[in-house]
């Protein structure tokens, strides 16, 4: 990985004639300024001939052959051909953001061009790497649901405005609602109670009470 390593130029010339014949095009959900996942490839085909858990025995690991400062450098931890592919991605995608594709020998070789990403010091996230290797990013984790507030003792109508209304406007949020929370009570309040109690077999009358109230947190959804 890191430069002057003269006696792997032979063996790394001819992989790239191989890559070039051999390379598949990846599909890439790479962000437009990262490169694409075939870019990505190529450049673990010259450096380790994709092998995640290659040591060389050379001070030089894993599919992208980390040395330990650089690896460390980019928040790694233990030894690169130890960690996980998915790790291995993320930490060359982070050392990408921080220094381009300068570290690599490989890179140059290849003709490689550094895009809005490269040297932009944005640390990436986990998910922004999974592309590299083909890999689903993960499912963003769901917002907890908030508990129930009590019942406010009160029923509720058009024009009125009270703390109580916010905690429902922001309850009919998880449904695909849109209010900011602004607690009052006026047309898009109105049909989102509406919609509640037809759903739920309530009686539509458009004020919120006690069955409407807790239909928001227990009953079935509006939409």
């Amino acid at each position: 990985m890191v430069k002057h390593r003269f006696r792997r130029v032979g063996i790394r010339v001819l992989l790239i004639a191989l890559v070039a014949g051999t390379v598949q095009l990846l599909t890439s959900t790479a962000a437009s300024a990262d490169p694409a996942a075939s870019t990505w490839l190529k450049l673990r085909m010259c450096e380790s001939s994709n092998r995640y858990t290659i040591n060389t025995g050379t001070g030089y690991y894993g599919a992208y052959q980390f040395d330990l400062p650089t690896w460390r450098s980019v928040g790694g931890a233990g030894r690169p051909d130890q960690a996980s592919a998915a790790e291995q991605d993320y930490r060359a995608l982070y050392l990408y953001r921080m220094r381009g594709w300068q570290p690599w020998e490989c890179a140059g070789m290849l003709g490689l061009l550094g895009d809005g990403d490269a040297r932009s010091k944005r640390i990436p996230s986990y998910a922004e790497a999974a592309y590299i290797g083909g890999r689903p990013a993960p499912a963003p984790t769901p917002p907890p649901v908030a508990a129930k507030p009590p019942w406010p003792g009160l029923v509720y109508a058009y024009g009125d405005c009270a703390p109580a209304l916010r905690s429902f406007q922001l309850r009919m949020n998880a449904f695909g609602y849109s209010f900011q929370g602004t607690g009052c009570y006026y047309g898009k309040t109105q049909q989102a109670v509406l919609d509640l109690q037809r759903a739920n077999a309530i009686n539509d009358s458009g004020r919120l009470g006690p069955k409407t109230w807790k239909a928001a947190w227990d009953g079935k959804p509006p939409r």
